[in-house]
């Protein structure tokens, strides 16, 4: 069964654990989701099988999506996110057309990867972009302050004049995908279908996010892990 579903960051809250001490959780609606395709290696070269999650009513979505979900027996739902799976989930088998996944998959998972766009705060400067540190503040400093500084020297070889490509100079920033590794599970409810995660979640509230199971534990928490 993979272990991969879609869900909403709903925001931040608090619980005490046994010993009375607070620790800050994300909050997670996971699911439910429904299984609205399914491919397998002899009719599209690999393994997969399509999620689709969230209602939405029919005059928001469009008619290719709409009849897509219907052969599912599904109704329209607003994403719809691919999950490769492996050789021995492929084997394993066991899925059907319109089958719920709720965070019940989750349940003995102790660390997992949370996907996700992150804020989007639009064009900034090199300073809060890339942490610049700035020019210096004292006397006899022109207004640069803020300046990333000289680019003029980081030319090509070619003698073009052009900066090199990747320079850390001002531009968009955020509203990026970003994937936040190992967030450990503090607790599941599944009445609510509700994950908390110790950790920070990309992106706003009611955003869509992707968890999975953790693909590579940092050192510690591999070690607390096999503890």
């Amino acid at each position: 069964m993979t272990t991969a579903l879609l869900g909403r960051k709903v925001g931040m809250t608090r619980i005490f654990d046994e010993a009375g001490n607070n620790q800050p959780v994300t909050v997670i609606q996971v699911g439910p989701c429904f299984v609205s395709q399914i491919k397998t290696q002899e009719t599209d070269g690999y393994n997969a099988i399509q999620l689709a999650f969230d209602d939405v009513k029919a005059r928001n979505s469009t008619q290719p999506v709409i009849g897509h979900d219907a052969k599912a027996g599904l109704g329209s739902k607003r994403f719809h996110r691919e999950v490769r799976l492996n050789d021995k989930e492929a084997e394993a088998g066991g899925y059907e057309l319109g089958q719920a996944l709720n965070v019940d998959l989750f349940d003995e998972i102790k660390y997992v990867d949370v996907i996700g766009t992150s804020k989007g705060k639009g064009t900034q400067g090199a300073m809060k972009r890339h942490g610049f540190k700035g020019q210096l503040a004292s006397h006899g400093v022109e207004r640069k302050h803020r300046s990333p500084g000289s680019i003029g020297g980081r030319s090509s070889n070619l003698g073009t004049g052009k900066p090199k490509k990747g320079i850390r100079m001002a531009g968009r920033m955020g509203n990026e995908r970003v994937t936040v590794r190992s967030l450990e599970v503090v607790a599941i409810d599944k009445d609510n279908n509700l994950l908390l995660v110790k950790g920070p979640v990309p992106g706003a509230n009611k955003g869509l996010v992707t968890i999975r199971k953790a693909i590579r534990l940092y050192k510690s928490k591999s070690n607390k892990a096999k503890a």
